[in-house]
């Protein structure tokens, strides 16, 4: 079995099971739109305040519910001995983290993209600003699984290892959120995004050969 094929099966297994249990999906979506509808309670219904702030709302959401399904991503494989065998297996463990970031992002961070422009409707953003929304969820929703994983694959085994995992990935999202929420604004208010963007192209080719490097390194020790 060579590693394109192993690579495929490990992503359609974890599809299969997240679609069957249907948790991740679910509850992501559902506290993404719950944390951004209640945002106008708290703030008030004012229109222009709300177009204001809804940039930087939508991606508050969409990183905290990214993070809600990260302790998942190992934890169950971890504790029924999949992860040992993934390690004994001919794929190599990079290839089997890399696997299992990409159905956790197709799971949890397409349907983010997907809610996102109905939940800006909501909010009053400008139209000027929807095209660069989906491309900065495009190209940061990724990064955050891929930074994720590597916090759920440190906290493995760790007792509270939610609050841990929270404490630690947490800081590291922070640059993402602000290129992100920075990128929209930039579109409505006339300005070029393009750097914003290119920033979180740029982390995206960062984070996308060294998580899984990193993320297969702590599996390993949490594993022996």
């Amino acid at each position: 079995m060579d590693d394109m094929t192993g690579f495929l099966r490990l992503v359609w297994r974890d599809l299969h099971l997240a679609m069957k249990q249907g948790f991740d999906a679910t509850v992501a979506v559902m506290f993404f739109v719950l944390t951004v509808v209640l945002f106008p309670l708290g703030v008030g219904p004012e229109p222009a305040m709300l177009a204001r702030i809804a940039a930087g709302v939508i991606w508050v959401g969409a990183m905290l519910a990214s993070l809600l399904s990260l302790e998942r991503l190992f934890q169950a494989d971890f504790e029924d001995g999949s992860l040992e065998l993934l390690a004994l297996s001919p794929l190599s463990l990079e290839v089997a983290v890399l696997a299992k970031i990409l159905a956790h992002w197709l799971v949890s961070g397409v349907p983010l993209i997907i809610a996102a422009p109905l939940l800006a409707l909501l909010l009053g953003m400008p139209s000027d600003g929807f095209g660069v929304l989906m491309l900065s969820l495009l190209l940061g929703t990724p990064v955050l699984s891929l930074v994720g994983a590597i916090g759920a694959a440190l906290t493995l085994g760790a007792r509270r290892g939610g609050v841990l995992l929270s404490l630690l990935i947490l800081p590291l999202y922070v640059p993402v959120l602000i290129f992100g929420a920075s990128a929209i604004d930039a579109a409505i208010n006339g300005l070029t995004a393009r750097p914003h963007l290119l920033l979180l192209a740029g982390m995206l080719v960062a984070a996308l050969p060294l998580a899984p490097l990193a993320g297969a390194g702590a599996v390993r020790q949490a594993i022996e």
